[in-house]
C-alpha cells in the first residue's frame, strides 16, 4: 500500500535536516511521543526543524526512551515573502503565552517582548535567559500543533530605546497599535508602501502595547523612528485580543497583494 501523508503529529528536532534515511526522537519528544500521544508503529507523523524544513516519516519503532521514525519524504518550505515581527509590550504570564501561541500560528518570524512603562509585568535581567527559554518552549508547542514550519525567533526583552538601537531587528514597514487621533488603516499604510516601492515590504513590524497603552513618550519614540500608527477599530482591545488582531490583518494584507 502506498505511503499517505496525513500525519497524526508533529515533532520538533533542529537536527532534523540531515539527510538520513531515519530520524530517532529522544528526550522530552520521544516521552511525549510514546507516553502521552502514544504513538504506535506504522503510524504518519511530521518532523518540523522550525527553519522550513518538513519531514514526513512513519514510525518504525517505539521504546521506552526512544521512537523510532523512518523518512518517506522530505519538503523544503518556501521562506515566507515578508518576515513579520510582533514588537510585543511585556504582558501577564498566562496572557503573554497566549500571545506567543497564536503570533507562532499566525507566521510571525520574530517576536520581541518589549519592556515599557506600564507594563504590568516584569523579567529581571537575570531570569532573562529562563525566561526567553520557556517562551521558545510555547512557541514549539504552537509550531507543532498548527504544522507552521518556521519557529519564531524570540529576543530577551528590550525596552523601546534599546529595540530601536539595534538596527538588524527594523523592518521596511512598521506599525504602531495606536488609540490616539490621526490612526489609519494598516491597508492605506500598505498601498502607500506599494506606490512608492512597487512591491510589498519584504519585513513588516507592528508595536502592540499594555493594557494601558504606550505612554506619549514611547509613541513619540516609534514615531520619530518611522513607525506608523494604525487603528485596531472603534473598541479598546486586551493586549493578546490586540496582538492577533495586527498579526491577522497583516497576513491578509500580504497575502492578498500575492495573490
Amino acid at each position: 500500500m502506498p505511503f499517505e501523508y496525513r500525519p497524526t503529529y508533529r515533532f520538533y528536532l533542529p537536527a532534523a535536516s540531515k539527510a538520513v534515511a531515519e530520524i530517532i526522537l529522544t528526550e522530552r519528544e520521544a516521552h511525549h511521543a510514546a507516553q502521552v500521544l502514544r504513538v504506535r508503529a506504522g503510524e504518519c507523523v511530521a518532523v518540523l526543524d522550525g527553519a522550513g524544513l518538513e519531514c514526513a516519516c512513519e514510525v518504525r519503532e517505539v521504546a521506552k526512551r526512544t521512537v523510532t521514525l523512518t523518512v518517506i519524504e522530505r519538503r523544503m518550505h518556501p521562506v515566507p515573502r515578508s518576515r513579520v515581527t510582533l514588537v510585543q509590550a511585556l504582558a501577564k504570564a498566562k496572557a503573554f503565552d497566549a500571545i506567543l501561541q497564536k503570533a507562532t500560528e499566525l507566521g510571525a518570524v520574530r517576536i520581541v517582548p518589549l519592556a515599557v512603562e506600564r507594563s504590568v509585568a516584569h523579567v529581571d535581567a537575570d531570569d532573562a535567559a529562563e525566561k526567553v527559554e520557556k517562551w521558545r518552549a510555547t512557541a514549539i508547542e504552537a509550531m507543532k500543533q498548527s504544522g507552521w514550519p518556521w519557529l519564531p525567533v524570540i529576543e530577551t526583552p528590550l525596552t523601546p530605546k534599546a529595540f530601536l538601537a539595534r538596527a538588524e531587528l527594523q523592518s521596511e514597514l512598521t506599525f504602531i497599535a495606536s488609540l490616539q487621533s490621526g490612526a489609519r488603516h494598516p491597508r492605506e499604510c500598505f498601498q502607500e508602501f506599494f506606490l512608492q516601492h512597487q512591491r510589498q515590504p519584504a519585513s513588516v513590524a507592528v508595536w502592540v502595547g499594555p493594557e494601558g497603552d504606550f505612554t506619549s513618550a514611547e509613541v513619540e519614540l516609534a514615531l520619530a523612528a518611522g513607525a506608523r500608527p494604525i487603528t485596531l477599530g472603534p473598541t479598546v482591545l486586551r493586549a493578546d485580543t490586540a496582538a492577533i488582531y495586527c498579526l491577522s490583518i497583516i497576513g491578509y494584507e500580504l497575502a492578498a497583494a500575492q495573490r
